[in-house]
């Protein structure tokens, strides 16, 4: 069954908790009348057999509990998710992130950055405006990276062209999650295969601690399954966990809610609240960027700047053809 909330997005959360108590009680109420009535024909079952009196009682009753079987329970309350994530980080350099004049040639005109220590900061803008190559450029290391942040196997990161410089601070380790990344590197191995073995920094676990991994993600059951049968809210809840083993110290999250069912998104925010490390996340979701600190918009004029309020409404960049 589909459910549509009727309201805005500001009164989705609380009326889904509404729901989901309504549905909870209708089916308690459908369980305790189910029990009333099965109580009663096992009662007069008995009693049918001493007296014809009540053969036609019994008769009745048994009517009146098939058809109620047959009517049958309520709608369920979706079933809840519990996905629990620990994104641990770690202690960097104050300054994580300085652009100095970059630009992504052929995207948007030069500009300068410095991202904080700690700090989350939302990369918006329309499609095509060049938020996902600033994200790979990172991911990749920045423009002079040192050997601990180049990538690190788990995610091939294509080049980026570029003018200006973005550097990355000390211990500032990427980790980088891209929502349509294919992961041509994991065909054909299944989930316990691919923890097992490990790739970069990210350590190899044997059978045991990577079934508690996959379990906390809720993808136990899929564990000898290989990556490309998965679901693609399974394939995100994978990658997240990935970058939690990997020791990321800066999460690079490529519209990471996109395939997330609602369950595991509020799980990706409580995530990233005990994160010990700093965020970009490129994203359209509304819910997600609540949480954030800063945001920095990829305007329609070509031009990157920071605004004290998410932009939504931003219009696709207007090059020359």
């Amino acid at each position: 069954t589909c459910w549509v909330h009727g309201g805005g997005f500001a009164t989705y959360a609380q009326a889904r908790e509404e729901r989901l108590a309504r549905l909870a009680e209708l089916r308690r109420r459908w369980d305790e009348e189910h029990a009333k009535l099965r109580t009663l024909v096992a009662t007069l079952r008995v009693q049918a057999a001493s007296s014809d009196k009540m053969t036609s009682r019994y008769h009745a009753a048994q009517t009146r509990l098939r058809r109620f079987e047959d009517a049958g329970p309520p709608e369920e309350s979706p079933q809840r998710q519990h996905v629990r994530m620990r994104l641990s980080g770690g202690r960097t350099a104050k300054r994580a992130v300085v652009c100095t004049g970059l630009e992504l040639t052929g995207l948007m005109k030069p500009f300068d950055l410095e991202v904080w220590f700690g700090e989350r900061v939302a990369v918006l803008g329309s499609n095509g405006s060049g938020k996902s190559h600033f994200l790979r450029l990172l991911a990749g290391g920045g423009t002079d990276p040192a050997p601990e942040q180049r990538p690190d196997g788990d995610v091939p990161v294509d080049p980026v062209t570029h003018a200006g410089t973005a550097v990355l601070g000390a211990r500032v380790l990427p980790g980088w999650f891209a929502q349509n990344h294919t992961h041509p590197q994991y065909a054909g191995r299944t989930l316990l295969e691919i923890l097992h073995r490990g790739e970069g920094r990210r350590g190899g676990l044997s059978r045991e601690p990577a079934s508690r991994a996959l379990d906390r993600y809720e993808l136990v059951d899929s564990a000898q399954q290989t990556y490309e049968t998965l679901s693609g809210g399974q394939q995100a809840r994978f990658q997240i966990l990935l970058l939690e083993l990997g020791g990321a110290t800066l999460l690079l999250l490529d519209e990471p809610t996109d395939n997330l069912d609602l369950h595991s998104a509020e799980a990706l925010e409580a995530g990233l609240m005990a994160f010990e490390g700093t965020v970009l996340a490129v994203t359209h979701d509304r819910w997600f960027a609540r949480g954030f600190d800063r945001f920095l918009s990829f305007a329609a004029d070509g031009e990157v700047r920071e605004t004290a309020q998410p932009v939504w409404d931003a219009e696709r960049v207007r090059r020359e053809r």
